[in-house]
């Protein structure tokens, strides 16, 4: 009855028949065409963006000295497109520019910072920015800073500077100008040095506003190079001191450059001509003469470039020249001056390197391989247990 009954719902489709379906293919993947790569948007160059400042230039009028001044320059986009402002470049290091506007819309107002930095300068100033933008009636502008830099006490100049020579004989001076542009007149105190080397005057030109600063150095000069600062207390309460640096360098007479004449390792292989200039940097002109050297074969000749003053050795050593062992060679010149008699010039030469010759090395020994003891249990025969 059961196989009855499956076999009418069979026949009126009331129970589906399992039959393997073949799997249908995937659909196909449709991608779009690949796109070439876009190139990077440019302003373009017939941009109808166009820039108009309130004003090029800001004049901060008198300006204390080492104050910072700040200003914004305000422009507007006067055309019908974006107004974009690329860059801001100012021209000196004292000028610095702020974060700036960099896209305005059509009918729209922006902003350039900018400040100066008044440290170092003194007078009437300018200072200028360069503007680039993409406007099509103007793409570079420039804008201007002045301003008159005012000092309460002005020193010119701001240092002092000494190059002298071991045989100066006059005390030389250097005079600074104080000038007072105070309302109130200026009282400055007895000037006191840092180094004993320098020694400074002070001298009123007119009472409580010019004053003369004499700088000079004092004897004897042992010594290669010397600095050190001036410093003179004042009334202002502003500027209660002033410090002028001051330096001082000690050149040699005589000098020879170079120092001494190095060959090449001997014999020569060619014919070697160096030359040593000679160099007076005294107070008196020099008169050279006799120049000789102790080298066989060796020629020197002493030539005048400038008179008195610069001086050449020209030197001729043949090809084949060596210098003998433990022989010290020396050119020589005689010169009137008292603290240099004789000018003398070293003349060496350096000695071939030779590479030692690589060491024969013996042939390594033959590698003698050991052979290992064998386990204790294969060493010796296995022990026959003794019979009872």
């Amino acid at each position: 009855m059961k196989h009855f009954a499956f076999v009418a719902a069979l026949a009126a489709g009331i129970v589906p028949l399992a039959v393997a379906q073949p799997t249908p293919p995937a659909p196909a993947v449709v991608r779009p065409p690949a796109r070439a790569a876009q190139p990077a948007i440019q302003p373009a160059a017939n941009s109808d963006a166009r820039i108009q400042f309130a004003e090029l230039e800001k004049d901060f009028g008198r300006v204390e000295h080492g104050a910072v001044v700040k200003h914004d320059f305000v422009f507007t986009n006067i055309g019908t497109s974006t107004l974009e402002i690329t860059d801001v470049r100012p021209g000196c290091g004292c000028t610095t520019a702020g974060a700036w506007d960099r896209r305005v819309e059509p009918g729209q107002t922006g902003r350039i910072p900018l400040q100066l930095n008044t440290t170092g300068f003194s007078g009437s100033i300018t200072k200028t920015a360069t503007i680039t933008c993409n406007a099509a009636n103007q793409s570079h502008l420039y804008l201007q800073l002045k301003a008159q830099i005012w000092k309460p006490v002005d020193i010119n100049p701001t240092s002092a500077y000494f190059n002298l020579t071991a045989d100066t004989t006059t005390n030389e001076v250097r005079t600074i100008r104080i000038v007072n542009h105070l309302d109130t007149p200026l009282v400055l105190s007895e000037p006191e040095c840092t180094n004993q080397v320098f020694a400074a005057k002070l001298t009123t030109v007119q009472p409580g506003k010019e004053f003369d600063l004499e700088v000079s150095v004092k004897p004897p000069f042992n010594w290669a190079y010397a600095n050190g600062t001036v410093v003179i207390k004042t009334s202002a309460t502003n500027l209660p001191a002033i410090s002028v640096p001051v330096y001082a360098r000690l050149q040699p007479i005589i000098t020879t450059v170079p120092t001494q004449i190095s060959l090449a390792p001997g014999p020569l292989r060619m014919a070697a001509r160096p030359t040593v200039t000679i160099r007076n940097t005294g107070t008196r002109p020099a008169v050279l003469s006799e120049p000789t050297i102790n080298l066989e074969g060796a020629k020197v000749t002493l030539n005048e470039v400038q008179p008195g003053r610069v001086f050449t050795l020209a030197f001729d050593f043949p090809a084949g020249l060596q210098i003998p062992p433990n022989q010290r060679v020396e050119a020589r010149v005689k010169s009137d001056l008292p603290q240099f008699p004789t000018i003398v010039v070293p003349v060496v030469q350096s000695v071939a390197t030779v590479a030692p010759p690589s060491p024969v090395s013996a042939p390594p020994p033959p590698t003698v391989r050991s052979v290992p003891e064998p386990p204790p249990y294969l060493a010796r025969p296995r022990e026959t247990p003794p019979v009872p």
